[in-house]
């Protein structure tokens, strides 16, 4: 059963190669949806696919790549839409 999740990670997110590369894992794990930087520097997500898939994915942002420091991920389920892979924007 696919479904959405939505996200707002907080930390030393920026800068960092974040977005890029939860994008590649995001891709990987066949979701879709986009990420997006905050200009409060935040980051956020808006990914849809399956439950497994997207608890990976936000298993994943807590971690973050080798740069970041992730210091809370808050997320909602939120109604899936249809998107056309994930992007960066």
């Amino acid at each position: 059963m696919k479904r959405g999740r939505h996200f707002y990670v907080s930390g030393r997110v920026q800068g960092v190669f974040y977005r890029a590369t939860a994008c590649d894992v995001a891709r990987r794990l066949g979701l879709t949806g986009w990420v997006r930087n905050l200009p409060d520097g935040r980051v956020e997500a808006l990914a849809c696919g399956e439950a497994a898939a997207l608890r990976a994915f936000e298993a994943w942002l807590w971690e973050g790549p080798a740069h970041a420091r992730v210091e809370a991920v808050v997320a909602s389920d939120v109604p899936e839409e249809d998107f056309k892979g994930f992007r960066v924007r």
